[in-house]
């Protein structure tokens, strides 16, 4: 009879919960015992450990073998637990040592030769790992994601069963290896604003929106340039910051073995199709997965024909956009995703597009176009900060061959210099203060503050429009570099609350 006890990490949302593995080998007729909850492909690990074993030129057990995967309440889903399981049957049978196991915690799937395969959730185990003083042993293929989360002190990677038993043996020490980072995307490669013609308006409510990370919808006929628009917001918006680029990461290492690292701390672009579920949008499934909100975290959720979204997945993004999270719960799960996306929008005004165009093409009627609009709810509505009517762009303008139109990167450099302000006074975007720290920070003249209420009496905004208006215009005045919120800032905001 003889036993071993390994280290490793399972997934649960962005948290990585510790699991014991523990290897009984005793005598009887041979047999394999996997019990711990483990799913279909945990189970199948025996047959993978098996044959990654005696490929590795070691002898596997003719024994009663029962691994358990503690704690037993804990579901166990994927390969992750194959390099565990296998060390832990070479230490019981005697044929590598035990003394350090107690120092190390592993991760890795197996492949029939005893190839270590990449994983998910690396960058949640490595962080719960290094509180444990423990160092954790990886595949290569995750070493990149490990050395930006961790530092390349706090992890050790492999590429072979053999490797991992000659480190244990004190034959060939393991080391950490990251590679680096190629093909990185630059703002060159962005989508450019001086490629637009004209929408002057539309221009500078996108810059405000990227300067303050307000909502913003675009409603006009098509061809007007509304998803051309949305496509260049990335290339305006300020650099993540390397705290923020983690927690991308984290959830970007969730859902993928070996997640695309080119893009590291540059901000997310998701773009989804108006037939995707709730489930793919807001998060889902089985076992529970973030959505497209939570992959956009820290960056852009763009939704191309708003109405054309089932009423249930716009209504669903109603509570994420006030908290900057989503709570998933179903009867045998629960987990809580980050969302701190910025939507953009857009749709037509009406079911052909053509409404109020200017032009006589909309054959739609009264009660059409009522339905079409009304797919979108008021309170969803009431939390997108800026709305804005396109109009098509003049042939004249479009067809002409040279245009002074800005740069994405001149653009930039004043959304830098609004969010710098906004960081330096209360340390968040404008968008994410809440209503404490709006009344802090708002600093609104008295003729600013009348005018307000006029407008807002006018416009017949809620609390929440009300709120949202002077967010606007504090961000309008960091663009300006104004201590005060004025008049002109309060009228410009206003303006951006018409409807669409």
């Amino acid at each position: 009879m003889a036993t071993a006890i390994l280290h490793s990490r399972a997934v649960s949302a962005l948290n990585s919960p510790s699991v014991i593995i523990e290897v009984h080998l005793s005598r009887g007729l041979p047999a394999f015992h996997l019990v711990g909850l483990p799913e279909a492909a945990v189970r199948e690990a025996k047959d993978r450990v098996r044959s990654a074993i005696l490929n590795s030129q070691f002898e596997f057990p003719c024994s009663r073998i029962t691994i358990n995967l503690a704690p037993a309440d804990l579901p166990k889903t994927g390969g992750r637990y194959d390099l565990a399981i296998a060390l832990g049957i070479l230490v019981a049978s005697k044929q590598i040592p035990s003394n350090k196991l107690n120092d190390y915690e592993f991760l890795g799937e197996l492949a029939l030769t005893g190839e270590i395969r990449a994983i998910n959730g690396v960058v949640n185990a490595g962080i719960a790992c290094c509180k444990n003083k423990r160092k954790l042993i990886i595949p290569v293929q995750n070493s990149l994601e490990a050395s930006l989360a961790i530092g390349e002190d706090q992890y050790l990677s492999a590429n072979h069963l053999l490797d991992v038993c000659a480190h244990l043996k004190g034959q060939q020490p393991l080391l950490a290896q990251p590679p680096k980072i190629t093909n990185a995307t630059t703002i060159d490669e962005y989508k450019d604003m001086a490629d637009i013609k004209g929408q002057q308006q539309a221009k500078r409510a996108l810059e405000i929106a990227a300067a303050g990370s307000h909502n913003l919808l675009y409603s006009g006929p098509p061809g007007c340039g509304k998803s051309m628009l949305a496509e260049r917001l990335p290339g305006i918006l300020p650099d993540m910051s390397k705290a923020e680029a983690l927690e991308q990461l984290a959830i970007q290492s969730s859902l993928h073995s070996e997640p695309d690292l080119s893009r590291f701390q540059l901000r997310p672009f998701r773009s989804p199709h108006h037939s995707s579920s709730a489930a793919a949008i807001v998060g889902g499934g089985n076992p529970i997965r973030p959505g497209e909100i939570s992959q956009a975290h820290h960056g852009v959720l763009y939704l191309d024909e708003l109405p054309e979204f089932a009423r249930p997945v716009l209504d669903a993004l109603r509570e994420p956009l006030e908290t900057r999270q989503v709570s998933i719960a179903r009867a045998n799960a629960q987990a809580t995703y980050p969302a701190s996306f910025q939507l953009i929008a857009a749709m037509n005004p009406c079911p052909c597009g053509f409404y109020a165009d200017g032009s006589d093409k909309c054959q739609c009627s009264l009660e059409q176009i009522r339905r079409y609009s009304h797919k979108v709810s008021g309170p969803l509505l009431d939390r997108i900060d800026l709305q804005l009517q396109l109009q098509p762009t003049p042939l004249s303008l479009i067809t002409q061959d040279t245009q002074n139109e800005e740069s994405s990167s001149q653009i930039k450099k004043r959304v830098s210099a609004a969010r710098n302000i906004q960081l330096a006074r209360q340390g968040k975007a404008n968008a994410l203060l809440s209503s404490k720290e709006l009344q802090l920070h708002q600093q609104v003249d008295d003729d600013a503050m009348a005018l307000l209420e006029k407008l807002a009496t006018a416009l017949q905004l809620s609390a929440r429009g009300l709120q949202r208006c002077i967010r606007v215009a504090r961000t309008i005045a960091d663009l300006q570099s104004a201590q005060y919120i004025g008049t002109d800032h309060i009228s410009e905001a206003c303006s951006y609350r018409q409807k669409v």
